[in-house]
């Protein structure tokens, strides 16, 4: 049992204070760098109090302007969030039908071939990249939405998790849905989805931070910038080498690929918390 200490509260507070302004600060530096002019942004020291030009650098940052016409923040997050999308729905369909085969359906080396599925996890995503690269390039699928997310699709992780938890459904629940005369797709639909949902709604947060902070595979896909995802679209607006950069136009489009993530954290975070500790599993 826990002492109920008034130090130990006071160290605790201070602890979870002293973090959050580490985490936060950056943010807050990238928020305030984003409303000044470009002068002010590369002027030391940087004023920590918010600049007159909000609505100017995040229209040019959405829009474009200038050398940056062609580099919009709203073109990359329309591509990164298709992308996403795709690759969190796609994970979760493939996975919880996979897994629901493995732990179901009865046929000669399914667990052989689940342990194939769970030993890729033990590849990193370098060891594989590059064959991969070529099998795209030759399908002819660079620059495309196809290209960006059907190599992501797959997930050993989400079939292993869906798998432990479909082996937690008692066997009464299939006995009596086969006694109802359902088949095994109404059982699927009608049974395991509802049960699935925690799990389901926890995995699509998580796979959908995964795809948004995707950067190597979009890199090597896209050489167009009507196809650059925020995060690869992001580095290019930094420019290389002595390139004069607009760095508020930068804080700014940095300050918009923070947004979407945010709103689905804020919105699922308690199917997201539900799906990862829910006792009844």
């Amino acid at each position: 049992m826990i002492e109920n200490r008034k130090g130990l509260k006071v160290l605790a507070h201070l602890t979870i204070i002293v973090t959050l302004l580490m985490v936060c600060f950056p943010i807050y530096i990238a928020i305030i760098a984003s409303t000044q002019s470009a002068e002010a942004v590369v002027t030391a020291p940087l004023s920590l109090l918010p600049g007159d030009h909000f609505w100017e650098n995040y229209q040019t940052a959405l829009w474009g302007s200038g050398k940056t016409a062609t580099i919009s923040a709203g073109r990359m997050l329309w591509v990164s969030l298709v992308m996403t999308f795709i690759i969190a729905i796609g994970k979760i369909a493939i996975s919880i039908t996979s897994a629901f085969a493995i732990v179901y359906f009865r046929f000669p080396g399914r667990m052989i071939l689940f342990w194939i599925i769970f030993i890729t996890l033990m590849l990193p995503v370098e060891v594989r990249i590059i064959p991969t690269f070529d099998v795209v390039a030759n399908l002819h699928l660079l620059n495309s939405y196809a290209g960006l997310t059907i190599p992501l699709i797959a997930s050993a992780t989400a079939t292993f998790l869906f798998r432990q938890f479909y082996s937690t459904v008692p066997d009464e629940l299939l006995e009596a849905a086969r006694v109802d005369g359902a088949g095994a797709m109404r059982f699927f639909k009608d049974i395991l989805l509802p049960l699935s949902r925690p799990t389901i709604a926890a995995l699509f947060v998580i796979q959908f931070i995964y795809g948004w902070n995707q950067y190597l595979w979009p890199l090597l896909m896209t050489t167009r910038e009507e196809m650059f995802s925020i995060s690869v679209g992001l580095r290019q607006m930094m420019g290389s080498g002595d390139a004069l950069v607009d760095w508020n136009i930068v804080m700014a489009t940095t300050v918009l690929m923070l947004i979407p993530p945010m709103i689905i954290i804020l919105i699922m975070q308690k199917w997201l918390v539900k799906g990862l500790i829910d006792s009844e599993k």
